[in-house]
């Protein structure tokens, strides 16, 4: 089968399509045959080394994706072959034509859902989810700022805080970014580009401040983000890409929180309650997820040199 194999950490040229031996599950196993593979950050972070958490080499990078169940260990109950599943990590990596998941890995898909979009459900939607109901614990009514909303995590979270009935506000840094979280229904949007945007943030909460904020970039917008939060508010920092300097005053004055963010952290008991609470939004069509670019499994570095640039704008998938 066809694979990515990375044998050295670096940039992008390190990610190379190489034929490699087809897999069969064990006892405990299952075969997936992927038809679609999310792209994440993280998959960027690990291939060129910058992460705390690192796999040895040579390894298949990915931790999403989705197809079909093409065969089940002899322990394994509850999947039937030619499943329609997501997967959400896996034990040999999903920039692949195929890979092997443990049972708790894979989640059904809903009909009418298609493989690009469960693709994108693992990581973003996860985290999105886990960040709101589990992190910020965010109650109906409540406020949420998306801070860097039009990437996979950030429409992703648009989408659930919407459906959850909070007041939604979005941060963006281009015309098309606009664009796409005013189509998917925020309330309030702002350009983190423009000097001021701020006092615009605090001007649609009547000067009360935001509940809840998802920081998608904490290294730029952690020190900004404290005196917009209300009283008792909270920070989630789900990405960063550095130190960043703040006022602790800030968060004293408050009475608030800056909590962190992992979805790799979550335990296995809440990544199932995460995952089902949004089965039937799926299935009805209250999500959706965005899906900016596909690329065929071999360029896989050109998606990675996209999804690097600045202006992300909902998730890219692999078609292996």
């Amino acid at each position: 089968m066809k694979s990515i194999v990375v044998e050295s950490f670096g940039d992008t040229e390190v990610l190379r399509l190489q034929s490699v031996p087809d897999l069969a599950p064990n006892a405990d196993q299952v075969l997936i045959r992927l038809h679609a593979t999310g792209v994440n950050p993280v998959d960027t972070y690990i291939r060129s080394g910058a992460y705390g958490r690192l796999p040895e080499l040579p390894y298949t990078p990915g931790f999403d994706g989705a197809g079909v169940v093409e065969a089940c260990g002899a322990n394994v109950r509850g999947l039937r072959r030619g499943a329609s599943v997501f997967v959400s990590g896996s034990l040999t990596g999903t920039y692949a034509e195929a890979c092997l998941c443990l049972p708790s890995q894979i989640h059904p898909l809903p009909p009418g859902t298609s493989a690009e979009m469960g693709a994108c459900l693992g990581i973003p939607y996860g985290t999105a989810g886990y960040t709101l109901f589990h992190r910020a614990k965010v109650k109906r009514g409540q406020s949420v700022l998306i801070h860097g909303a039009t990437g996979g995590v950030g429409t992703a979270a648009l989408q659930l805080a919407k459906r959850a009935g909070l007041t939604v506000m979005g941060t963006y840094g281009s015309d098309s970014g606009r664009t796409l979280l005013e189509q998917q229904g925020a309330d309030a949007v702002f350009n983190h580009h423009e000097a001021g945007y701020e006092e615009g943030i605090m001007q649609a909460t009547k000067g009360e401040g935001v509940n809840v904020i998802l920081e998608m970039a904490a290294h730029l917008n952690l020190g900004r983000d404290l005196p917009l939060l209300s009283t008792g508010g909270v920070v989630c920092v789900v990405g960063s890409r550095g130190p960043v300097q703040i006022q602790p005053r800030e968060i004293m004055l408050r009475d608030a929180d800056i909590r962190g963010v992992m979805w790799f952290n979550a335990q296995r008991g809440i990544v199932s309650k995460v995952f089902g609470d949004f089965y039937s939004a799926l299935a009805d069509g209250t999500i959706r997820p965005v899906i900016r670019k596909t690329f065929p499994l071999e360029k896989a570095s050109a998606a990675h040199e996209l999804l690097m640039t600045r202006g992300a704008l909902g998730n890219l998938v692999l078609l292996p």
